[in-house]
């Protein structure tokens, strides 16, 4: 593991050293930006799967209706012939769950690396390293007892948290506008059956995006870099990939 992350640091650095010219002191926080495009451009092809995936499904939802009042009471026939279906029309009811699980990896490495004080036996130098005054392996609790909420270090995690609610509000305005113009109706599960509570919780899907706000606070500024750019990244990579789907659709795979 030590070796692995003393790889991952040096293709930190390497990437910093890079922007440097253009950043200078905020180059390994520019770094960290890049690093988080360059996954998500690696993952996009996915996330467009996963797109085309959740719009065949809500085409299917007809023939799932069919299906759940021909075997509404066999749940054992309904999910045989539910299997059957998604494999005729050749489509993954998992393909959603794909892009969200790899960037897991790259957002943990992050910040294990930014939360250690040594990369193998070395002290570990990225943590001095800061965006505008901010230590990268600090947290907003840091900068609270450092200058307070407005001083030079609050003010990072301030412009972070704007971001956030910008981001988060494009979200839920959208997802709005989205059940306004296409009433969700109840999602079926494996069963074909309503799942329980699925109702309460795509109700509650257009604010998720305001929960990014506690992540941000919680986590080394690096991850939480790393957690802004993804948000960003993910709600205009969704309205254009999502923008012709109802609304039911469209918060499924939100929450995915």
């Amino acid at each position: 593991m030590s070796a692995f992350m003393s790889a991952f640091a040096s293709l930190v650095g390497a990437f910093a050293d890079l922007l440097h010219p253009f950043f200078q002191s905020a180059s390994t926080a520019a770094a960290i930006v890049l690093f988080t495009a360059l996954v998500r451009l690696a993952v996009h092809p996915l996330s467009r799967a996963a797109a085309r995936g959740q719009k065949a499904r809500t085409k299917l939802q007809p023939q799932i209706a069919e299906l759940r009042k021909k075997h509404g009471k066999n749940p054992e026939r309904m999910q045989k012939a539910l299997m059957e279906l998604h494999k005729e029309e050749k489509v993954s009811p998992l393909s959603g769950c794909l892009p969200s699980l790899l960037q897991m990896p790259a957002f943990f490495l992050l910040y294990h690396l930014f939360s250690s004080q040594k990369i193998g036996n070395d002290p570990n130098e990225l943590l001095g390293h800061q965006l505008f005054g901010a230590p990268l392996g600090e947290r907003w609790r840091d900068a609270l007892t450092d200058g307070g909420m407005f001083g030079a270090q609050g003010a990072v995690y301030l412009g972070l948290f704007a971001l956030v609610a910008v981001v988060a509000t494009f979200n839920y305005r959208r997802t709005k506008r989205q059940m306004a113009a296409n009433p969700v109706t109840p999602t079926a599960g494996p069963d074909g059956q309503p799942v329980p509570g699925m109702g309460a919780m795509t109700k509650l899907m257009p604010l998720m995006s305001f929960f990014t706000l506690f992540t941000v606070a919680f986590v080394p500024l690096a991850a939480a870099l790393y957690v802004v750019t993804s948000t960003t990244w993910t709600a205009v990579e969704r309205a254009c990939l999502y923008r012709d789907m109802p609304a039911a659709g469209a918060a499924m795979a939100t929450a995915a």
